[in-house]
């Protein structure tokens, strides 16, 4: 009976871990944008509020290229505190 316990256990844990693989691989990994990065922006999807501060912060934008993938990518942005005064 414990054999079959253990087995029993063995298994979910099996199929709990190769449900996890597969949504760890539906998401995108994100990529760090420089100036020599090559983008290819089909269409934007989404872009992460910028705060309202005064100092460079990260930002987030994920877009679609030309073949319909999916990307992500994080970049750095000026905040939108900034007065011009």
């Amino acid at each position: 009976m414990k054999r079959l316990l253990a087995l029993v256990v063995v298994a979910a844990s099996s199929f709990a871990f190769a449900d996890e693989a597969n949504v760890a691989s539906a998401q995108p990994a994100v990529a760090q944008y420089d100036y020599s990065t090559n983008l290819d922006i089909a269409k934007v999807i989404s872009l992460s509020t910028i705060p309202n501060v005064c100092e460079v912060v990260p930002a987030t934008m994920i877009y679609e290229d030309h073949q319909g993938q999916r990307h992500t990518i994080e970049y750095r942005a000026m905040g939108d505190g900034c007065s011009q005064g």
